[in-house]
């Protein structure tokens, strides 16, 4: 990764995790494009800010959760455009069992910020 791709996703991933400890739908959010692309852990997909927030406000109001990211892979996909993917393990102190997911990011600049356009969550166990 350059040094701006991986402070830019440094940067988003510090951020939404902090915000998924408070479960702080308006925080997380405000990581999103305004044209973001939604899909997490329900077959829905969400558009935009307000979808977002939705679906975080959806959520079960467990008491400590927490998100890590591993496996980080990011790279430039154009001037303006990142490609991320990573997995993340949730941990939801027991309130139900610990879930692992693959995650992807596009990540858009929009002015002078770096902007989540979509985000696509799907389960690490194998499919076929």
């Amino acid at each position: 990764m350059s040094s701006e791709v991986d402070a830019v996703v440094s940067a988003i991933i510090a951020k939404w995790c902090a915000g998924f400890t408070r479960l702080d739908a308006a925080a997380l959010s405000s990581l999103y494009s305004d044209n973001a692309f939604f899909f997490g852990s329900n077959p829905k997909l969400y558009r935009g800010r307000d979808g977002v927030a939705a679906y975080f406000n959806g959520l079960p109001r467990w008491r400590k959760p927490s998100a890590v990211f591993s496996e980080v892979q990011a790279g430039r996909a154009g001037a303006d455009l990142i490609n991320m993917a990573a997995t993340i393990s949730f941990d939801l102190a027991g309130e139900r069992p610990d879930l692992v997911v693959k995650m992807s990011w596009v990540i858009l600049r929009e002015g002078d910020d770096w902007k989540i356009v979509n985000h696509h969550a799907s389960a690490k166990a194998p499919l076929i």
